[in-house]
C-alpha cells in the first residue's frame, strides 16, 4: 500500500509547480502540464499521490517531535522551527520557521487539492466510476482539512480558498476562523460518508471513513474550549459519540512502541492514518534527528512528568530512585525517552554525534534495524497522525466534562494504562480530578507527537504553563498574544494590503 502513495520529487514539481513557458512556445515537451495531464485514471493516481506528498514535509510528519519543542516537553538546540524564538517570546511576522512554513506548506498543499477536485469535476472518462470518483474527493478533502485545521488552529483567521486561485484572484482576504472550521467540517462529513468503511484501510496511507472521524473529533475537540478555555457542551458531545464509534472499531497495539517502528507499523491495529514513506527513494530523517543529532531534547520537567509503576507521582512514591530515573517508572518513559546513548539492547547502541544539551533524547520514532545513525540512514518509518490511544484520550476528556467521571472514563483510561502495565486510577475522583489526571495522560501518552501545542492553547493554559517552566537552557516568556501566531510579513507585504495582519502584530 505504501507504493501508491508514493510520488517522486519529478513528478511533484513538475505537475503541481507548472512548466516555465516563453512567450511563443507550447509547453515544454519533458515535463508535464495540466492542460496535457488528467486524461487517464493513472494520472490521477499519480495526481493523488501528489497531494498526500504535501503532508510530507517536516511540520507535517517527522518534525512532529519539533512541535513539542514549542511547549514545556521538549528543548530544541538547533532552534528548529523556530521553537527557541517562541517560548522566549521573539516571536514576530519575520521570525521565520514553522511560522512561516506551517502557513505556506498548508496552502500549497491545499492548492494541490483544489486543482485536483477542479479536473476531477470535469472529467468525463469511464475509467473512473461514479464511487471511485467520491474516494478520490473523500481523500482529498481530508487532506484539506487537515491542512485548514493547522491554519486554524494556529493563525485563527485565514484566507479560505476552495477554487483554484488565477491572476485576477490570487490576492484573498481572510476571513473569520469560524467559517475555515465550518468548512473543515464539511470536508471531514464528506469524507465519513464517501470514504471506505474498511478500518485498517488507513494503516496503508490513504485515509478511510475512520481516519475522517477522527480527525473531525480532534477538530472539534480543540473548537469546543473556544478562546476562553471553557468546553461547549454540543460539540463535546460529538466528539464523544465519533470516539465511541472509532473504539469500536480498533485495538490498541499490543506493544506501545510498534506504533512507531518502521517493522511494526504494517497492519498495525491502533493505526488510523499515518504520513507514508518508502525507502531508498522516499525516506525522512527520522534517525538522524532524534538518534543522532538530539534536534529536540526532552526537558527535565517531561522525564518528571512519568509516574512510578504504583500509580504515584515521581518524588513522591516510595518506589522513586534518584540514582536511576529510569528505575520503577511508566514503561512508556523508556519507550520515549533515551538517557545520554541509544540503547536496544546488546549490539544495538548508538551514541549520538551531538551533545544531549538536557541529558535525553526521543527515542520514541527511532528504527533499532537502522543503527548505526548518520546521513546515509535511510529511515522509511511513517509519521502516525491519527490513533486509538489519542481517540480513547479524547472520549474520556470530552465524556468527563459532560457527565463526569462515570465507570466508561474510568474504564477508557485504565485500558489504555493497562497497556503500559499501569495501574488504573483510583475510584471517587471528582470531574476536576478526573480532567488533571486525563490532561497528564495525554502529556506522556502523547509525547512529542506534535499535540501538546494545540493542547496548551485549547485549554488556554499556555501562559501559566510555559512561564513556570525553570530551565538553565532558555527563559520562557509566553505572552497571551502567541495564542494565535502572526501571519507571515512576506504574506502579508504580497497581498498589496488585501492580507490584513492579526492585531496583536500590526
Amino acid at each position: 500500500m505504501k507504493n501508491r502513495i508514493i510520488i517522486t520529487i519529478i513528478l511533484i514539481t513538475s505537475l503541481f509547480l507548472g512548466a516555465c513557458k516563453k512567450a511563443l512556445d507550447l509547453n515544454p515537451n519533458d515535463q508535464i502540464a495540466t492542460s496535457t495531464f488528467y486524461k487517464t485514471k493513472a494520472d490521477f493516481d499519480a495526481a493523488l499521490a501528489a497531494v498526500y506528498a504535501s503532508l510530507q514535509t517536516e511540520e507535517f510528519s517527522y518534525g512532529m517531535g519539533f512541535r513539542d519543542g514549542f511547549t514545556d516537553n521538549g528543548y530544541n538546540q538547533f532552534n528548529s522551527g523556530a521553537a527557541k524564538d517562541f517560548v522566549q517570546g521573539n516571536f514576530n511576522p519575520t521570525t521565520g520557521g514553522y511560522e512561516t512554513a506551517i502557513y505556506n506548506d498548508s496552502y500549497v498543499g491545499i492548492a494541490r487539492v483544489n486543482l485536483f477536485l477542479q479536473n476531477l469535476g470535469g472529467y468525463k472518462g469511464a475509467d473512473i466510476s461514479d464511487s471511485q470518483r467520491k474516494i478520490y474527493e473523500g481523500e482529498v478533502r481530508f487532506i484539506r482539512a487537515f491542512l485548514y485545521f493547522q491554519l486554524y488552529s494556529i493563525y485563527g483567521d485565514v484566507p479560505l480558498v476552495v477554487q483554484p486561485l488565477g491572476l485576477s484572484n490570487q490576492k484573498q482576504p481572510k476571513v473569520p476562523a469560524a467559517q475555515v472550521l465550518a468548512q473543515i467540517t464539511a470536508d471531514l462529513d464528506y469524507g465519513i460518508a464517501n470514504l471506505s468503511s474498511n478500518a485498517y484501510y488507513a494503516n496503508g496511507g490513504h485515509a478511510a471513513a475512520s481516519s475522517a472521524k477522527a480527525l473531525k473529533a480532534r477538530v472539534l475537540l480543540f473548537a469546543a474550549f473556544g478562546n476562553t478555555g471553557t468546553a461547549d457542551a454540543t460539540m463535546l458531545t460529538q466528539v464523544r459519540d465519533l470516539c465511541l464509534d472509532l473504539m469500536g472499531q480498533y485495538k490498541l497495539s499490543t506493544n506501545f512502541e510498534d506504533i512507531f517502528r518502521d517493522a511494526t507499523q504494517k497492519n498495525n491495529t491502533e493505526i488510523m492514518f499515518s504520513v507514508n514513506f518508502l525507502a531508498p527513494n522516499n525516506t525522512a530523517p527520522w534517525d538522524m534527528y532524534y538518534g543522532d543529532w538530539d534536534a529536540c531534547a526532552p526537558m527535565q520537567n517531561m522525564v518528571d512528568a512519568y509516574e512510578c509503576t504504583d500509580g504515584q507521582p515521581y518524588g513522591t512514591s516510595p518506589l522513586t530512585d534518584t540514582k536511576n530515573q529510569f528505575n520503577n517508572r511508566d514503561p512508556r518513559l523508556a519507550k520515549t525517552v533515551y538517557a545520554d546513548s541509544v540503547y536496544f539492547g546488546p549490539g544495538k547502541v548508538h551514541h549520538p554525534s551531538n551533545l544531549r544539551p538536557t541529558g535525553y533524547g526521543i527515542i520514541k520514532f527511532l528504527e533499532p534495524n537502522n543503527i548505526p545513525y548518520g546521513f546515509s540512514t535511510l529511515s522509511q518509518q511513517d509519521a502516525v497522525i491519527l490513533r486509538l490511544g489519542e481517540v480513547m484520550l479524547m472520549y474520556a476528556e470530552a465524556q468527563n466534562e459532560i457527565a463526569g467521571p462515570d465507570a466508561t472514563v474510568y474504564k477508557a483510561m485504565a485500558d489504555l494504562r493497562a497497556r503500559a502495565n499501569m495501574p488504573a486510577y483510583p475510584t471517587g475522583y471528582t470531574k476536576d480530578q478526573m480532567r488533571e489526571r486525563i490532561r497528564h495522560e495525554r502529556r506522556v501518552e502523547l509525547a512529542f507527537e506534535g499535540l501538546r501545542h494545540y493542547d496548551l492553547l485549547r485549554w488556554h493554559i499556555a501562559g501559566p504553563v510555559l512561564n513556570a517552566v525553570k530551565s538553565t537552557l532558555i527563559n520562557y516568556h509566553f505572552e497571551d498574544k502567541f495564542y494565535h501566531w502572526p501571519l507571515p510579513q512576506t504574506e502579508i507585504d504580497k497581498s498589496g494590503g488585501v492580507l490584513i495582519q492579526n492585531p496583536d502584530y500590526k
